[in-house]
């Protein structure tokens, strides 16, 4: 994007990057990028923080006033207010999962879980109106049942016709992850995301399993397979924490 700002800024067009990785922008030298001391994926701080997102945005808008380039990298001052955990969260409560990932562990305890879930995802909906559930269009229940069918080996067809099987893996896998994430943030606790990934992928079935699904990618002759799980289903700072 750093790139592609100086051929727009070519025909007479402005440009403004928001920056998550420093000497990557450095690196890259746009025309303009406001760097943010956020974690990856949340360029404008936390979620549902429309004040903060909103003063992100005024202060990457209002480099496009400045004249001292040809570079202009500014640091955003603050850090995400969200980032220190919250004392009055608590998890759901469920059985706790082993790093046991195999299918037959895991498909009772998906199952379970899923259902656990849902009065507290019902509440999370509520309060906002909204879920980014919904992009595989399969039921928690059927995107479970995926999970479990991959690690057993046994690789269902795909429901959508022009979306492959891996893909739709992926599409369940999104699912799953906002479907627990969203319920575990119902209430008026405001957790961490780091709160919240060591919940799920320590603490949760679905998670033991998506950890799974990323080794049997990796060992996987299918590139794709490879491809996808080894790199798309769990965050690379997740990664290095398991080792």
């Amino acid at each position: 994007m750093s790139a592609l700002g100086h051929y727009l800024e070519e025909e007479g067009i402005a440009t403004v990057a928001i920056s998550l990785i420093r000497p990557q922008t450095e690196n890259t030298k746009p025309p303009r990028a406001l760097w943010v001391p956020f974690e990856l994926g949340r360029p404008f701080g936390p979620p549902n923080d429309r004040a903060f997102q909103k003063r992100v945005i005024l202060a990457a808008l209002r480099l496009l006033e400045r004249t001292d380039g040809p570079v202009i990298i500014e640091d955003f001052a603050d850090d995400d207010p969200r980032g220190q955990p919250d004392p009055a969260w608590h998890p759901p409560q469920m059985q706790a999962a082993t790093r046991d990932g195999s299918a037959d562990v895991s498909a009772a305890r998906i199952e379970a879980e899923i259902g656990s879930l849902r009065g507290a995802h019902d509440r999370w909906v509520a309060q906002h109106g909204r879920t980014t559930v919904g992009l595989s269009g399969l039921s928690m229940a059927e995107c479970g049942q995926t999970v479990v069918a991959w690690l057993r080996g046994e690789v269902p067809s795909s429901p959508r016709e022009g979306v492959s099987t891996i893909l739709m893996l992926r599409f369940a896998v999104d699912d799953l992850k906002a479907y627990y994430l969203e319920a575990a943030s119902a209430g008026a606790a405001r957790p961490s995301s780091r709160q919240l990934g060591d919940w799920f992928w320590n603490n949760t079935a679905v998670g033991t399993a998506i950890i799974a699904l990323r080794a049997f990618g990796l060992a996987s002759d299918d590139e794709r397979a490879k491809a996808i799980l080894g790199n798309f289903m769990v965050p690379g700072a997740r990664v290095a924490m398991l080792g």
